[in-house]
């Protein structure tokens, strides 16, 4: 017995070493700076994170920035040398086929060529195009596609189901039926007439559209944490402390709730490129001449069996891109839970130990 309490004692000192040594690191920090520092602590969503604008950023200074549409173009050109409208002389490969690509990363002892980029790194299409520009420019499509939606969609299911979850009552029971009539629809239907009367103006205004029908999951969601979180104490407290229904819901309720939110919109934006992807895939997003990663995959798919590079890189920045989005929501989540504990280290043990050897010493 007396053993037994013992393990229970230094198991409780141990415990409370080791808080201390958490409380210690943020004491004197604001939430702010709590959260930053959490998640700078996250590797894989600090790698995600680097990662994806290392992406943003070479996609959009290659292929430039393109906007408007063919009567009222916004141009600012790339460093790439080749458009998507550009038609060089199309090569032939060493084995016969058309447009092979022209990057090699293998020394010359492996295959005789050695390092190099060349014209046409991700070799050309049927009729000569250059496909790493038609590839840059599907993935900056796809990019402000998934910012857009996420955007929208991330702002209109935040309000409404905050205002549904902390009002109830018929504000409630409006607004979820209205949801619950959107929910109903097939995503894909619903995108299908979208890009049909919207793909042609340009993917900004077909993005825009889709994104005033994205909100309807993370609406319930939100709607959830705000009705549990509405009948906590700290809620009460502040109620009777005489704070606004505004400085509850944004100073009380939606910090608690913002992990929820985080995650609900990274899978948001992730399924934003898949949703683009899918419709240019089914001719109902964007169209040509302008290009997207899934107008790609689309138009060169019967090329598989003989040219497999027209398909690989569309498919592998879209997946790229995802995964990017999914590391940095976790990492986002983490550091915004309040009720995330910090992940204790074999150092901070260590020193919670020497604090328990010194403090039964001076006793």
């Amino acid at each position: 017995m007396f053993g037994k309490k013992n393990n229970v004692d230094a198991s409780s000192v141990a415990t409370e070493g080791e808080n201390a040594i958490a409380n210690k690191e943020t004491a004197g920090l604001s939430q702010g700076q709590i959260v930053r520092r959490r998640f700078f602590r996250h590797r894989a969503a600090m790698i995600a994170l680097v990662s994806l604008l290392s992406i943003i950023g070479f996609v959009f200074s290659a292929s430039g920035l393109h906007l408007g549409d063919e009567k009222n173009p916004i141009t600012v050109s790339g460093w790439w040398h080749y458009s998507i409208t550009d038609l060089p002389e199309l090569e032939l490969c060493a084995d016969g086929s058309l447009g092979c690509p022209t990057l090699d990363v293998l020394p010359p002892f492996i295959d005789g060529t050695g390092v190099q980029i060349g014209d046409h790194p991700f070799g050309q299409d049927d009729i000569g195009r250059d496909y790493f520009a038609l590839v840059m420019r599907g993935a900056q499509q796809s990019i402000m596609v998934m910012l857009i939606i996420g955007a929208i969609g991330g702002l209109l299911g935040t309000m409404i189901g905050a205002i549904s979850g902390f009002f109830r009552g018929w504000t409630d029971a409006i607004l979820m039926r209205i949801t619950d009539f959107i929910i109903t629809v097939p995503v894909i239907i619903v995108g299908s007439v979208i890009g049909f009367r919207f793909g042609n103006l340009g993917v900004v205004v077909l993005a825009l559209m889709l994104g005033f029908f994205a909100w309807t999951g993370l609406s319930r969601l939100v709607r959830g944490e705000f009705l549990t979180l509405r009948t906590r104490e700290f809620v009460d407290a502040a109620r009777v402390a005489g704070a606004s229904n505004t400085r509850i819901v944004f100073k009380h309720i939606l910090p608690n709730a913002v992990g929820v939110i985080i995650v609900s919109v990274t899978l948001m934006m992730s399924g934003a490129i898949l949703l683009e992807s899918a419709l240019s895939y089914l001719g109902f997003g964007v169209v040509a001449p302008d290009v997207s990663l899934g107008l790609l995959i689309s138009q060169y798919q019967d090329s598989f069996p003989t040219r497999p590079w027209l398909f690989w890189w569309p498919g592998l920045f879209i997946i790229a891109i995802g995964l990017c989005v999914n590391f940095i929501g976790d990492g986002l989540r983490d550091a915004f839970d309040p009720r995330q504990r910090r992940r204790i280290t074999k150092k901070d043990r260590e020193q919670a130990r020497v604090a328990k050897r010194e403090a039964k010493a001076g006793a």
